[in-house]
């Protein structure tokens, strides 16, 4: 008998090999796997409103490759679970009204009955036809978004939004199958952008500094005292010189951050610091996280009001009803990685930077003159690219690969091919949302086509080459210009 457990035990030993070897399994951190499946299903399910099915079809599975077969996600009244082979790794996310989803590791001090609703319902621009036909050439404008919309060779582009606003004025929209003007959809790190909106609001009602201590924590600065000369603006142009590794293979120090731990701000502090504060630039979604929890220590919290704060700050007065601003189990805002809002309130945000920082009332959201703030290069913040190579401002990106009359743009990015330009020598907002994986998502094309649609004398481009949506596995950061393999996980 016992010959024969033991041989049973040997061939479930050998069976489970195959299994974690052909299925791409051991390319991912397990808990990873699970904890992503679980969160992006419960927040594009019960935020988006999207079928769990799609919201693994379109946003999940491609990034598991052939392990998402046995990689389960099962939803209940208010939360999503999701395991691996049934009973490992088990994550679960849970759904609170106008909060969003959470994943709960610990739960002890979680409170699930948390709400907080907005008391205004989405507000939708209205389309402006006459200054569109005025000002376009609108067979190129119409022409620009088909081929946003359109899929390159083998699929994967999946755009589900795309809003044009000109001189503040609706001249285009669109969206894919089940998405409305009023969808949330998930903008990944345009998130960042989120941050250093908020910190300008901050700085501008004297809350808050953009030299202001960032880490406080007295048992880290007691182990790694220069820790205490990270500033938030070191935070938001990701030169804070803390080593937070982002691959995008799902193992990586920063995918574990996302998808495992309570407090991600504690964590991010907590690892160690390689370079002089200010010194050198990484681009990193710890950084943002440790940002958010600086600016929440200079509210009254708790996390609740914290984020009623966001929303007076930022959200009302620019009318972004749709938008929720989500968190970790701990309360940090997460302002790396985790804002959803419909794709005119993106725009809205965008259109804020145009109009100096005013909202639509005359409200001032931020001071004059931080959009050039956020808008200036950060020393050594340059990515290269096939195409070119891309700046980093304050939480903004910076430039266009191809056209230099696009030179002076600033854009939100964000993974799976998310964007919102903002080109101030054109009064131009143009936003692409969508579900992009290893494929070219057109974002580049968009900008520069709307852009030739307002200037007819520019030849239109069907692809800016290089700018494809990543593949996670290959990469050392979130918006890399290569492809790689299907499985692995986004920051």
């Amino acid at each position: 008998m016992k010959r024969i457990v033991v041989l049973l035990l040997v061939l479930a030993l050998v069976a489970g090999g195959v299994i974690f070897t052909r299925t791409g399994l051991h390319r991912i951190y397990l808990p990873t796997a699970t904890g992503i499946t679980a969160k992006q299903v419960c927040s594009l399910h019960f935020v988006s409103g999207f079928t769990p099915q799609r919201a693994r079809a379109l946003y999940v599975d491609p990034l598991l490759g052939d392990a998402a077969r046995l990689v389960s996600a099962t939803v209940g009244e208010n939360e999503v679970r999701s395991n691996l082979l049934g009973f490992l790794y088990g994550q679960r996310a849970v759904f609170r009204e106008g909060i969003g989803c959470t994943l709960v590791h610990d739960g002890r001090d979680f409170d699930e009955t948390l709400s907080l609703p907005w008391d205004r319902p989405f507000e939708a621009m209205t389309l402006d036809a006459a200054h569109r036909d005025a000002a376009f050439d609108t067979h190129a404008l119409e022409a620009a978004i088909d081929q946003a919309f359109s899929e390159p060779e083998g699929g994967g582009r999946n755009t589900l939004a795309v809003v044009v606003l000109h001189e503040g004025r609706l001249v285009a929209e669109r969206y894919g199958d089940g998405v409305t003007p009023a969808t949330p959809l998930h903008g990944w790190s345009m998130t960042k952008s989120l941050a250093a909106t908020l910190a300008g609001a901050m700085v501008h009602r004297g809350e808050i500094t953009l030299q202001a201590r960032a880490i406080t924590d007295e048992e880290v600065l007691e182990e790694t005292p220069q820790k205490g000369e990270i500033t938030l603006e070191h935070l938001l142009r990701m030169t804070a010189g803390l080593r937070l590794d982002e691959r995008n293979d799902g193992t990586d120090p920063n995918s574990q951050m996302l998808f495992t731990q309570s407090d991600m701000a504690a964590w991010a502090a907590r690892q160690p610091l390689v370079h002089e504060p200010g010194t050198h630039w990484q681009y990193m979604s710890g950084q943002t996280v440790l940002a958010t929890r600086a600016m929440q220590d200079a509210l009254p919290g708790p996390m609740i009001e914290d984020l009623a704060a966001v929303r007076e700050r930022v959200f009302a007065p620019l009318a972004m009803h749709s938008a929720i601003f989500e968190t970790d189990e701990a309360g940090t805002l997460q302002g790396s990685s985790y804002m959803y809002a419909a794709a005119q309130d993106w725009a809205r945000m965008g259109q804020a930077y145009l109009d100096d920082g005013l909202a639509p009332d005359g409200t001032r959201v931020f001071g004059p003159g931080f959009d050039e703030i956020v808008a200036t290069h950060t020393v050594g913040g340059t990515r290269e690219g096939a195409a070119g190579d891309r700046d980093y401002g304050l939480g903004f990106w910076l430039g266009h690969p191809s056209v230099e009359a696009l030179s002076g743009t600033v854009y939100m990015g964000g993974f799976q091919g998310q964007r919102a330009f903002i080109v101030p020598d054109a009064d131009l907002v143009v936003v692409r949302l969508g579900a992009t994986n290893f494929a070219d998502d057109g974002t580049f094309a968009l900008l520069a086509n709307v852009f030739a649609a307002l200037h007819p004398q520019m030849d239109p481009v069907e692809a800016v080459e290089g700018f494809e949506t990543p593949g996670p596995a290959d990469l050392p950061v979130e918006d890399e210009d290569t492809v790689g393999e299907p499985e692995g996980l986004p920051q």
